[in-house]
């Protein structure tokens, strides 16, 4: 291959993977260039301790699409996924507990401890959500159309969109239009009475945003959520060996279908000459040709960081650095001697029950007052967690009768305001403000298992080692800008057609020959390959093209 045919993707994530695959498959060489010595991005498996894996930054895939899976054929790569019988269980120090199961019986007949109403409401909650997943689980798939000339081909495909909403019937194509700028806690409200079930319902709503359960617009996460699984709720589905497992599996897919994978290769720059996208420099200094760039980092880093600002319109420079993507998670990965005991469990179903996701935010002013920290620049002194023991489903996880512990913490901004705590300096200096993420790290740590605690009250005793990665960490070491977790926000206004930007989502940039698949584009966050799946169909149009 001759050096400018070449085609390069930045960043080793399961979306830049999912898109080199595809393109491998089709017959091209693609080079992925990884900064770190592993791939993966935020979707690994690392040491916290000796004897004791965790996946680091993401607890569940998501799920990864049925048909990246088949196409990439990701289980003989050694690609083995548990789903256990439990979604989520969400203790309560108060009253009981409510657990949602896989079956949809066995939950309703759960609920009438909690709310006979609500277990009524189940079945239809359930149903309703699964005809709407169903009606726009083709947009998960659907290139954004053209806002300015879409093709027959994007009218006709918005059209099949049409026509599956109007299929809908009345009451659910109703509740599907009113969704969309809805407050995911109102949504919640309509659905159920007790407030510990709207919580788990409103909890997907918020997760990874900058936004509360009253923010409008919470409630589309849902919609789609719905589209990948035909559930409102997020599931609990694991991977054997950690979610790192998933990234080894699509790397083999990737190399087996003759692409090359570099790691410990940062690239630094996107060389651009007449508008055009040529090649790549390197950190090392290494410069590599190219006849096409497809990036898999997130917008604001590949715009404001690798392309020099010269080649871009000031228009849309302006646009993207107000491009949101303020990251409000923080991650706290536990290696402990033994299981914890929930106060609100007993013996005989504890183990069921802790093996899916586990979710601490009893109310729905839990959820909206956890935000509110985040809004006035602080981390929340009582934070949502979002939980996972994956140990309980794969002991090749951490030593026998051990376990590791995965938790997702909101809110923490990745902008802490200098004034939200004051620290005393070493010196003899008056009393002054640090704002720096790392002077807080263990304080975080210690809110977060705090918080933990009172549900579990013997965790502390059994912490045998503890890894706290800060919104900032994310960004510096996993190279998520603003430490946001879906390269930006899943806002209304930064979704489909408008993501990242209004006129750029078709997964092409401003530049010739430079593309995005990242998170940062149409689905947007998530572990469902979506992005690099619609990118990789988009380019492999382009190549063609330009051959003829």
């Amino acid at each position: 291959m001759h050096p400018r045919d070449k085609i390069i993707v930045i960043g080793a994530g399961h979306n830049g993977l999912v898109t080199a695959a595809y393109l491998a498959k089709a017959g091209l060489k693609p080079v992925v260039l990884e900064r770190r010595e592993i791939v993966g991005g935020g979707c690994i498996t690392e040491e916290i301790h000796p004897g004791f894996r965790c996946s680091t930054l993401t607890s569940s895939t998501g799920p990864l699409l049925p048909r990246i899976i088949k196409d990439l054929q990701l289980e003989r790569h050694g690609l083995a996924a548990f789903k256990p019988s439990v979604r989520v269980f969400a203790p309560n120090t108060n009253g009981h507990s409510v657990c949602i199961y896989e079956d949809a019986k066995r939950t309703a007949d759960s609920l009438t401890k909690v709310s006979a109403k609500d277990a009524k409401a189940y079945p239809d909650f359930l149903t309703s959500f699964a005809r709407i997943g169903r009606a726009l689980a083709p947009l998960l798939t659907m290139t954004p159309p053209s806002i300015d000339a879409p093709s027959k081909r994007e009218l006709w495909n918005l059209a099949g969109l049409g026509l599956k909403v109007r299929g809908l019937g009345r009451k659910d194509e109703y509740r599907l239009l009113r969704y969309g700028p809805m407050a995911v806690a109102d949504l919640a409200a309509e659905w159920f009475e007790t407030e510990p079930l709207r919580a788990v319902v409103a909890a997907r709503g918020i997760f990874g945003a900058f936004a509360g359960p009253w923010s409008a617009g919470t409630s589309v996460p849902l919609l789609l959520q719905a589209a990948t699984d035909g559930h409102a709720i997020a599931p609990a589905l694991f991977v054997k060996g950690g979610m790192g497992a998933l990234t080894q599996a699509l790397a083999k897919a990737v190399t087996a279908a003759g692409a090359e994978i570099r790691t410990r290769a940062e690239v630094a720059e996107v060389q651009i000459k007449n508008g055009k996208a040529i090649g790549v420099v390197l950190s090392s200094g290494e410069e590599i040709p190219a006849q096409t760039v497809i990036s898999n980092a997130d917008p604001k880093t590949t715009f404001l960081k690798l392309v020099d600002p010269a080649a871009l319109d000031p228009s849309f420079l302006q646009k993207m650095q107000n491009y949101r993507a303020q990251g409000t998670v923080a991650k706290v990965n536990l290696a402990l001697s033994a299981l914890p005991k929930f106060t609100s469990l007993n013996g005989e179903d504890a183990s069921e029950k802790l093996s899916g996701r586990i979710h601490i935010g009893p109310d729905i002013d839990y959820l909206e007052r956890a935000f509110d920290a985040a809004k006035y620049g602080d981390f929340s002194p009582r934070p949502y967690l979002d939980i996972t023991i994956p140990s309980l489903t794969d002991s090749s996880l951490a030593p026998k009768g051990a376990h590791v512990m995965s938790i997702h913490a909101q809110f923490a901004p990745y902008k802490l305001n200098r004034h939200a705590r004051v620290t005393r300096a070493a010196s003899s200096t008056p009393e002054t403000c640090v704002p720096v993420w790392d002077s807080r790290r263990e304080e975080l740590g210690d809110v977060i298992v705090n918080a933990l605690s009172d549900y579990a009250p013997n965790l502390k005793e059994m912490i045998v080692a503890r890894q706290v990665i800060t919104p900032l960490d994310l960004e510096s070491k996993y190279g998520l800008s603003g430490g946001h977790i879906h390269h930006g926000e899943m806002a209304l206004d930064q979704l489909f057609a408008f993501r990242p930007l209004i006129g750029w989502a078709q997964y092409r940039t401003p530049i010739q020959n430079l593309y995005l698949c990242g998170a940062g584009t149409h689905p947007g966050g998530g572990l469902t390959g979506a992005p690099g799946f619609n990118a990789s169909r988009e380019i492999i149009k382009d190549m063609k093209r330009r051959k003829t």
